[in-house]
């Protein structure tokens, strides 16, 4: 039945006229098991580096252009609602320009364990972050990453100031979650770029578990892969995939060139000093 099935798929795409390879067929036990039907690309520094400096000094809004000459119009723009947590309008250090390492988290549906001696309390905790809620990604950050997290939808800090601040050091540019940090007062002043839906107070043990590091992710209503280009300021958070890169870096670039042209004309009409928005 199962190959039936197959060759019937296979027969009504070639009746329109597609060129059709089939995978090698997984048995049931490997479907089971758990498949992942998505590859993730490997791309080495040097090559991350190469996509860097073709997006140096873009914004959302260049890059949201630079998708529509390509033909991909409106469906990596994220979901608004993931903003930053903090806005520099000088120098623009909240801005973000990376690659993606994903990491998802999953609401926790281990029972919890009660009231506890604070000793049994604190060792629950340390058990739970070690064996179920820990951050495998942190030996994939490197120089130019951006930590994307689809976490679990729930009041739940995963992210704090001691951590961020680890993985900032580790070559985080900056971090992208859809859901929730805590310490944000104290991720305000040592100014990481994050861009989160909003705050949140409890710690992971009993709220998430770690589920996949290097998958393709959903964030904001838009799929993320690993080494895929991820731009974030004041206007929210663009995702650019990988294949498109150099195509949609080197149209944005016209676009702020042609803005900055115009807007350095009226500045001067006005009377008005320059800044870094127009040098």
């Amino acid at each position: 039945m199962k190959t039936l099935r197959r060759a019937l798929g296979y027969g009504l795409l070639s009746g329109l006229g597609l060129a059709v390879s089939l995978p090698a067929e997984p048995g049931d036990e490997d479907l089971r098991r758990g498949r992942n039907f998505i590859p993730t690309e490997v791309y080495s520094l040097e090559q991350d580096r190469e996509v860097l400096a073709a997006f140096a000094g873009l914004r959302v809004a260049d890059v949201s252009d630079g998708l529509d000459a390509v033909g991909m119009m409106g469906n990596m723009l994220v979901d608004p609602a993931i903003h930053p947590l903090w806005k520099d309008p000088k120098e623009y250090r909240h801005r973000i320009i990376g690659i993606a390492v994903t990491a998802r988290y999953v609401p926790s549906n281990e029972p919890l364990p009660g009231v506890l001696p604070e000793a049994e309390f604190d060792s629950w905790v340390g058990n739970f972050y070690n064996e179920k809620s820990s951050e495998p990604f942190l030996e994939l950050l490197r120089e130019g990453s951006v930590l994307v997290i689809d976490d679990a939808d729930t009041d739940v800090g995963s992210i704090g100031s001691a951590n961020i601040l680890i993985w900032k050091r580790a070559g985080a540019v900056g971090v992208i979650t859809d859901s929730t940090s805590r310490d944000t007062d104290e991720i305000i002043t040592q100014q990481v770029p994050l861009y989160y839906k909003g705050p949140g107070r409890g710690i992971r043990p009993g709220r998430n578990e770690i589920e996949s590091v290097n998958r393709p992710i959903v964030l904001g209503d838009v799929q993320v892969r690993p080494g895929d280009v991820v731009v974030a300021d004041g206007d929210g958070v663009v995702v650019v995939p990988r294949e498109v890169a150099f195509a949609v870096a080197a149209y944005a670039h016209k676009i702020i060139a042609g803005d900055k042209a115009a807007r350095r004309d009226l500045y001067e009409n006005m009377g008005l000093p320059d800044d870094a928005s127009v040098r």
